[in-house]
């Protein structure tokens, strides 16, 4: 293998599906503050929200996901523009 091609932190990295707790290793330069340990040897953690162990593709089960909340979050954030702007429609 050819000498000074890769770069300095390219070592083995802990991926881990927090939807499924699965967790696999492969070689990555992926910055990260936080460790974990795995067969008793520690490793660089990487949170992942959806992995291979997890994506309806592979797995073959669709998931529902919670969008109706983000969007009464968001309708809630920005009624009030929506009040005003029918006050000055009653107004004229």
């Amino acid at each position: 293998m050819k000498q000074g091609i890769h770069p300095e932190n390219y070592r083995l990295v802990a991926f881990k599906d927090m939807s499924n707790d699965d967790i696999f290793l492969t070689k990555s330069t992926a910055e990260t503050k936080e460790t974990i340990e795995v067969d008793g040897v520690e490793y660089p953690l990487v949170k992942l929200e959806i992995s291979r162990s997890s994506h309806p593709y592979y797995t073959g089960k669709s998931k529902l996901i919670d969008t109706a909340g983000r969007i009464d979050k968001f309708k809630n954030k920005y009624s009030k523009f929506k009040k005003e702007t029918k006050a000055v429609k009653e107004e004229e």
